[in-house]
């Protein structure tokens, strides 16, 4: 059995409320604030049968390892998720998803960002989120407030070798878009409707030169204005989302 992890913030214990309340051991919530949405939220608890605990800020704080916990913490069991890309892959084909949805974050060590990005993966239906071990970011409390309950629902696979995942990938007939400023296409030029992991890196450097070379096809994001490049989890939304209007009958 994994050991309990924290969870912090409305939207984070909110989505493990709504999701798996059984999965919560305890939460606990700061008594001196009494507004509406706190308000609220413990009609959610108390609703789904949770544990509540009174605590003040700085319980609260050294329980999430954070000053942003907006006054609630939850102590959780992990909820099960695929354990292995293969597995869920695997599971996909079982269940007649023939067009996969994948993000692949190459370099992405900002827990911010890799928020961000699986609450961009969740809501445009990706699958998966895909990472090196190495110069990545893994899950950790941060992650998951910033994911605002998307790190419970999207798997997020650390692998080795970033390049031998992708060519694994492609031998599934997963087509693999990376994203490079220099690209000929635009991401609006490309067919999206197939199974598809688009690639990016993060900003500054990109994407590493073997990953780069690894992708099947390139494209870019049309940048009109002054700044070079957008924020890595900015640019996974357009092209998730892009994606999603192609899909979208």
């Amino acid at each position: 059995m994994s050991s309990p992890k924290v969870l912090f913030g409305f939207h984070a214990v909110g989505v493990r409320l709504k999701t798996a309340p059984q999965s919560i051991i305890e939460i606990y919530y700061e008594a001196t604030r009494r507004d509406a949405r706190m308000r609220q939220f413990l009609d959610r608890a108390n609703a789904a049968g949770a544990r509540l605990i009174e605590a003040d800020s700085a319980r609260i704080a050294k329980l999430a390892g954070s000053q942003g916990h907006q006054g609630v913490a939850a102590r959780v069991e992990p909820v099960a998720l695929a354990t292995s890309l293969d597995e869920l892959l695997e599971d996909l084909e079982a269940s007649g998803v023939a067009q996969p949805l994948l993000l692949v974050l190459d370099g992405v060590t900002d827990p911010h960002n890799l928020g961000a990005c699986l609450r961009v993966a969740d809501g445009a239906g990706a699958q998966a989120v895909i990472a090196p071990k190495d110069h990545a970011v893994g899950l950790n409390a941060t992650v998951a407030k910033v994911a605002s309950g998307a790190a419970e629902t999207v798997p997020y696979f650390m692998v080795t070798n970033l390049a031998r995942t992708l060519n694994e990938l492609k031998e599934r007939n997963i087509w693999c878009i990376g994203t490079s400023d220099d690209a000929p296409k635009t991401i609006y030029q490309v067919d999206l409707k197939g199974p598809v992991a688009l690639v990016l890196g993060a900003e500054g450097d990109g994407m590493r030169q073997l990953t780069r070379k690894t992708c099947d096809e390139l494209v870019s994001i049309p940048m009109k204005g002054a700044v070079e490049s957008l924020n890595v989890s900015v640019a996974s939304g357009v092209c998730l989302y892009e994606a999603l209007r192609q899909r979208t009958p």
